[in-house]
């Protein structure tokens, strides 16, 4: 039988999910239109995701008496490091070596320091290069 495989907290976490499983079920299969219509319900489905979770860390942060500042950073800090942190855990205990497990920490951290510091930067230095001698620019940041 089926359910003798499954443990408790399986079909704990299958029943509370269940909500997002009926919502994210109007994206259609990549089958359809090439894919296009599969690509596009998936960028509205990850804005309308973005947005209730930026509304519940408003929420949250307001209920702690947090600055909206602090709210945004520690949880996009948990965002981006919790499923990082899993993913390390599953190949720590799947693999015979920790090669895989050593492998993705440090790659990981690294995407994430190269892209929250390098990108930032690329930009302002794009923006100064562009708008150097502009000023109406050089007024209102010098």
């Amino acid at each position: 039988m089926v359910l003798e495989d499954i443990t408790v907290y399986e079909g704990l976490v299958q029943f509370l999910s269940i909500g997002w499983k009926f919502f994210f079920a109007i994206v259609p299969p990549p089958d359809y239109w090439g894919g296009k219509g599969c690509f596009v319900m998936s960028l509205v489905m990850i804005g309308i995701v973005t947005f209730v979770v930026g509304e519940i860390a408003t929420v949250l942060g307001c209920a702690l008496g947090l600055k909206e500042s602090i709210t945004a950073i520690t949880l996009v800090a948990l965002g981006t490091s919790l499923p990082d942190t899993f993913a390390s855990m599953t190949a720590a205990k799947s693999a015979v070596s920790a090669d895989s497990a050593i492998g993705n920490i440090t790659g990981s951290n690294s995407v994430n320091v190269f892209l929250g510091l390098g990108l930032p930067w690329s930009i302002a230095v794009t923006f100064w290069s562009i708008n150097a001698d502009d000023p109406k620019i050089r007024g209102r940041y010098y």
